[in-house]
């Protein structure tokens, strides 16, 4: 599986950006989305910019990754780091709403 991690642009040059991640900052390669502004948030895999995301979606990926932590030091008390997703039932994405059953 792979994970991609949320970073945001510290300053960028041409194809190059310095990047803030959990662990510090990273030089990434961004010449699968472009140039980016300083502060712009982006998904990042092996070094590498994947997506322009906007700084919610970070957030809930960032609270997902830290609920994996946990989970793997043995944690259980997780809920508030899905808060998106508690009392609220599961929604298929939209290209599968059109297929599904009628009964």
């Amino acid at each position: 599986m792979c994970i991609g991690i949320p970073m945001q642009v510290i300053e960028s040059d041409g194809l190059l950006s310095r990047c803030a991640a959990r662990d510090g900052e990273h030089s990434i390669d961004t010449s699968l989305v472009g140039p980016l502004q300083p502060g712009q948030w982006i998904m990042v895999f092996l070094g590498s910019a994947r997506e322009v995301i906007t700084a919610e979606t970070a957030q809930i990926t960032l609270n997902a990754l830290a609920a994996l932590e946990l989970a793997m030091r043995g944690e259980t008390d997780i809920d508030h780091l899905f808060a998106d997703l508690i009392d609220r039932e599961p929604e298929l994405p939209a290209h599968l709403r059109t297929h599904e059953k009628t009964a």
